[in-house]
């Protein structure tokens, strides 16, 4: 008699808290804002820079792209850099 009530209060148990973990908001930030932003307007890309690494130069650009959205429908901004090896000059 005592498992019949066990078994449907366990089950219930179980089935809150499984739901209540979803309830959970996620933490859109970033220590570094240099390479993640939150907002609806893009941020300006930097200018290309050219980097001299000794023996050769390396071109690095940097573009910020569109990387979702947050919940409540703002755009999430992740920078994005490609390096290119250059001639130095």
């Amino acid at each position: 008699m005592k498992l019949r009530l066990t078994l449907p209060l366990l089950l219930i148990s179980a089935l809150l808290v499984g739901c209540g973990a979803n309830a959970v908001a996620p933490r859109y930030s970033s220590e570094n804002p240099d390479i993640m932003r939150i907002g609806n307007d893009r941020p300006a890309d930097p200018e290309r820079s050219v980097e001299d690494l000794g023996s050769y130069c390396v071109e690095v650009t940097e573009t910020w792209n569109s990387h979702g959205r947050t919940p409540d429908g703002q755009t999430l901004w992740a920078k994005d850099t490609h390096r290119a090896v250059v001639p130095c000059d």
